[in-house]
C-alpha cells in the first residue's frame, strides 16, 4: 500500500478544509461578531495547516495507485474532515462536547441534517454558515473538489468511484479532473440560481443562502427550531420542494441539457422511475390524511414538501409527519430506503439499485416459470452486466445486515423500536429526521454519547457507501504483505 500517496492527498485535504473556514470567519467580520467567534475559526486554520504540513512532510504523491489506497482515502478524509470541522464549535462553546459536535459537523459533511442542537437561534451567523457550508462541500464531494482544482488527480479515478454515489461510475469526458470540474460547475450554478429564486420570493438574504446550501446538498440544516415551518411561506415551500427533487436527480442528466441533448435527459429510466415514485406516494399520502385538512391545498402543499423533502434525503420540514397514520409513515420509511437518483447529492439506496433489484427478482420469478428462457436485467434499454447485478445484491445484503447491526447496537439505551429503526434509516440514509423521539419537532440531543458514535458512523457509511468505511475497518487492510 502506498501510505505515501494517501498522506500526501489527506494533507490536501486538510489544506482545502482550512480554505474554507475562511469564509464563515469573513461572515464572523460582517455581522461584527464576538471575538471568540473569530479565535474559534483561527484556532481551527491553525490546527489543520500544522497537522496537513506534518502528515504531508516527505511526500511527493508519486507512484503506484490502486483502488484501495482511493478507498482508504476517502474514508480517512472524511473522518478527518468531520473532526476538525467540530472543532469551531468546541472552541466557541455553542456545542462544548466534542462527541456532539463530531455528530453534528457528520451530519452536515454526509449531508444527513440529523442534529443535537436544541437552541439553534442562539448560534452565532458565523456557526450557522459554517453548519450549513458543510452540506455544500460534502453534497458534492469534497474529494470531487479536490480532483478539480488539484494537479495530477487525473489518475485518481479510484477516489471519484468511492465518493460519487451510485451501482455504476461514468466519466462525462475523457479527462477525470475536467469531469469534476463540470460537475462543480453545474451544481455551483444551480445552487447560485436557488439563493437568488429564494430572495426574489422575499425570503431573507442569509437565509437563503443557508437553505439553498441545503437544499442542494440535500442537508437540511434549519437554521429555525422549527425548520422551514417557521416562515409560514407558501412560495418558499414550493420553490425548496422542488430544489430538493431537482438536485436529487443525476447530475450527469444536467451535463446532457447543456449539450443541448434534452431528449436523452427524459428517456432516463432512473427519472422516470424517480418521478414516479415521488408522484404515487403524493397520492397516497394525500388520501391517507385528507381528512385531518380543513384545505386540500394546503394538504397537497405540505405532502409535496414532505415527500420531496424524504426521498431527496433533505429533511427539511414543514409539518410534525411523525404524528401521521401509520399508512403514511410506512411510505416515508420506504422513501427513505430508496432515495433518489445516483450521482446526485442525495442518500438512501438509490433508485437505480431499486431498479436493478426489482427487474432482477421479477426475472428470477419468471426464470423460474420457464427455466430455458435466457433473460437479462435491461435499463436505459441495455443489459446491465451480471457483475453490475451481483454487486447491486451483495451492496443490498449488507446494507441491510448494517441497518441490523446500527439498530442493534443503538437499541441498549432506547425504548420503543420506531425511535432506534427510524434512527438508523435517518442517519444511515442521510435523511435528517425519524420517527418518534427523533421526529421533526425533536432531534437527536436526547442520545446516549455511545449512540451518537454509532449513528455518526452510519451517517458515514450510508454517504460513502459502505465500503471505503468497511475498507478501513478491515484487518486485512493494514496487514504488511
Amino acid at each position: 500500500m502506498n501510505n505515501k500517496i494517501i498522506r500526501y492527498i489527506l494533507s490536501k485535504i486538510l489544506f482545502i478544509e482550512a480554505g474554507f473556514l475562511i469564509l464563515p470567519l469573513i461572515v464572523s467580520f460582517i455581522y461584527k461578531e464576538e471575538m471568540f467567534n473569530v479565535y474559534s475559526f483561527l484556532s481551527t486554520i491553525a490546527l489543520l495547516l500544522s497537522f496537513g504540513l506534518i502528515l504531508g512532510y516527505n511526500c511527493d504523491g508519486n507512484g503506484v495507485f490502486y483502488e484501495k489506497e482511493g478507498l482508504i482515502i476517502v474514508a480517512l478524509s472524511w473522518i478527518l474532515l468531520s473532526a476538525f470541522g467540530a472543532l469551531p464549535f468546541v472552541f466557541s462553546k455553542y456545542i462544548p462536547n466534542f462527541i456532539d459536535a463530531f455528530f453534528e459537523v457528520s451530519s452536515g459533511f454526509t449531508t444527513t441534517g440529523a442534529s443535537i442542537v436544541t437552541n439553534i437561534e442562539s448560534f452565532s451567523h458565523s456557526m450557522l454558515f459554517w453548519r450549513s457550508f458543510t452540506h455544500l462541500v460534502g453534497g458534492m464531494g469534497v474529494l470531487v473538489f479536490a480532483l478539480a482544482i488539484l494537479p495530477r488527480s487525473n489518475r485518481h479515478s479510484h477516489i471519484m468511484k468511492a465518493e460519487v454515489p451510485g451501482p455504476v461510475f461514468g466519466k462525462l469526458v475523457s479527462k477525470m479532473s475536467y469531469t469534476a470540474r463540470i460537475l462543480y460547475k453545474i451544481y455551483f450554478a444551480m445552487t447560485f440560481i436557488l439563493i437568488i429564486i429564494l430572495i426574489l420570493a422575499g425570503h431573507p438574504v442569509f437565509d437563503s443562502f443557508l437553505h439553498a446550501f441545503g437544499a442542494a446538498g440535500t442537508g437540511g440544516f434549519g437554521i429555525k427550531s422549527a425548520s422551514i415551518a417557521y416562515y409560514h411561506s407558501t412560495n418558499v415551500e414550493i420553490i425548496l420542494g422542488v430544489a430538493m427533487i431537482v438536485f436529487g436527480i443525476n447530475f450527469n442528466l444536467f451535463y446532457l441539457i447543456l449539450l443541448g441533448k434534452i431528449k436523452e435527459f427524459f428517456k432516463s429510466e432512473e427519472l422516470k422511475w424517480y418521478l414516479l415514485i415521488i408522484f404515487f406516494s403524493i397520492v397516497l399520502i394525500f388520501f391517507n390524511i385528507k381528512e385531518t385538512y380543513s384545505s386540500y391545498l394546503t394538504c397537497v402543499k405540505d405532502v409535496f414538501f414532505t415527500v420531496s423533502s424524504i426521498i431527496s434525503t433533505t429533511g427539511y420540514a414543514t409539518v410534525d409527519f411523525a404524528k401521521w397514520p401509520l399508512f403514511s409513515q410506512i411510505i416515508l420509511l420506504f422513501l427513505m430506503f430508496v432515495g433518489a437518483c445516483a450521482g446526485s447529492t442525495a442518500g438512501g439506496l438509490k433508485v437505480s439499485r431499486f431498479i436493478i433489484l426489482f427487474k432482477s427478482t421479477i426475472l428470477q420469478i419468471r426464470k423460474t416459470l420457464n427455466p430455458k428462457r435466457v433473460l437479462s436485467v435491461k435499463v436505459d434499454g441495455a443489459s446491465i452486466s451480471k457483475e453490475v447485478e451481483e454487486e447491486v445484491k451483495t451492496y443490498f445484503v449488507i446494507y441491510i445486515f448494517l441497518v441490523i447491526g446500527f439498530t442493534f447496537l443503538i437499541s441498549f439505551s432506547l425504548k420503543d423500536f420506531m425511535t432506534a429503526f427510524s434512527a438508523v434509516m435517518a442517519t444511515f440514509n442521510n435523511i435528517g429526521p425519524g420517527l418518534a423521539i427523533v421526529g421533526p419537532t425533536s432531534n437527536f440531543a436526547s442520545l446516549s454519547y455511545f449512540n451518537k458514535i454509532v449513528l455518526s458512523f452510519a451517517m458515514l457509511f450510508g454517504r460513502l457507501e459502505i465500503f471505503p468505511i468497511l475498507i478501513l475497518f478491515s484487518t486485512s487492510t493494514w496487514k504488511k504483505k
